[in-house]
């Protein structure tokens, strides 16, 4: 499944998801309004499967445009 990726966020906390989140891994963000207007953010986590994460796992990181294509093409 191919989703619209514009946003990236390290993990900085896993509590409660050691399973399913890397601590300073980068997560690429699949948008999801209703998930943000609830404090939560949607993204691809170890399962393989796209997931609601509570936002304050993660910190935003702005990462360089080439580098960012190469992760999408990746995934």
């Amino acid at each position: 499944m191919h989703h619209d990726i514009t946003q990236y966020v390290v993990c900085v906390r896993n509590e409660d998801y050691t399973a399913s989140l890397e601590l300073r891994k980068i997560y690429a963000l699949i948008p999801d309004s209703d998930a943000q207007s609830h404090g939560m953010v949607r993204l691809v986590d170890e399962s393989g499967e796209d997931y609601l994460y509570p936002r304050d796992l993660f910190l935003p990181i702005q990462i360089p445009e080439p580098l960012s294509r190469a992760l999408q093409m990746a995934s």
